[in-house]
Parts: structure tokens; sequence; C-alpha cells
């Protein structure tokens, strides 16, 4: 018996080989487009949690609720525009007087805070100055019975962010 041969030939046709290497091209171009918008995503993600005006707003958050929090309630001085607060506080829990005081203001676009001791007789040294936060676009103070309010806005032209905070004082 004579065997018939096939004259279909194993392979591709060219069709088979464009729809495959279009779905391929396809799959690819998806695929990049994917990792691209994903690590354009990471950066801009990135950039919103450690940018310089997040880092210092929760610095001047947090020097600002630490030292108010030490102070004296009777003792917190709001300058009347709001520009600059004021507070006293125990330098230590040995300490019979109040010894120390912080001041917190803005200078220029920065905001400062000031630290101080206070001798027996009144006399007022100051320890050191502080930059807490620049890219400062405004800063007010408000006193609201034995607590002291704050509200930052922090602005670098690209990124903005405002940090209201209030302290009790607890001493």
């Amino acid at each position: 018996m004579l065997k018939k041969r096939s004259t279909r030939r194993k392979g591709f046709t060219l069709v088979e080989l464009m729809v495959g290497v279009a779905f391929l091209g396809i799959v690819t171009l998806s695929v990049g487009i994917v990792l691209a918008d994903s690590q354009r995503g990471w950066i801009a993600m990135y950039n919103r949690v450690y940018s310089p005006v997040v880092t210092d707003a929760e610095t001047a958050r947090r020097t600002f609720g630490s030292i108010v929090r030490k102070a004296s309630k009777n003792n917190i001085v709001v300058d009347d525009t709001g520009t600059w607060v004021e507070v006293r506080y125990y330098q230590d829990l040995t300490s019979t007087y109040l010894d120390q005081f912080a001041r917190f203001y803005t200078s220029g676009n920065e905001l400062k805070v000031t630290y101080c001791s206070i001798d027996t007789v009144g006399e007022i040294n100051e320890l050191l100055t502080q930059t807490l936060s620049s890219n400062v676009s405004s800063c007010v103070f408000i006193p609201i019975e034995g607590s002291v309010q704050m509200i930052l806005k922090l602005d670098n032209d690209s990124e903005t962010a405002t940090v209201v905070t209030s302290v009790i004082a607890h001493n």
C-alpha cells in the first residue's frame, strides 16, 4: 500500500504570524504602560510623604506640642496679632519656679523657637534658637483657655501643607 503524502506543511502562515506579533505587541505595550504609570505614582506618593514641606510640618507640630504640653497654663503669652507665643515651664522636676521659657515666632519665611532660661532674679539668658520650618507662608497662634492653637501654612511653590494643632498646657 502506498502512503499518501500530506500536502499540508508544518508551520505558521504569514497571517497567523502577523496576528501573533500584533497580539504580543499589544501585551508588551500594555505591560509597559502599567509599569511606567506605577513608577510615576510611586514617585508622586514618595514626594508627598517625604517632601520638605511635610517633614517641616511634622517637626513644627511635634516640637510645638512637646514644649507647650510641659508649660504652665497660667504663663502662656500670645501676641495681640498672634504672630508669636511664649510659654514658661520648669527645667526639671527639682525646679522650684518656672525657670525656662520658649518663644515660637516667624522670621521671614521660617518658623523659629528660641529657648531661654530665667535665673532667680528674673534675668533672661538666651540658650538656643532653632529653625523648625522653612517655606512658611503664614503662622498664627491663638490662646484658648490654658491651651494654644497653632495654624501653620507651608508652601514651597510645588506643594502646600496646613498644620492645625492645639495643645493643652499640663502644669
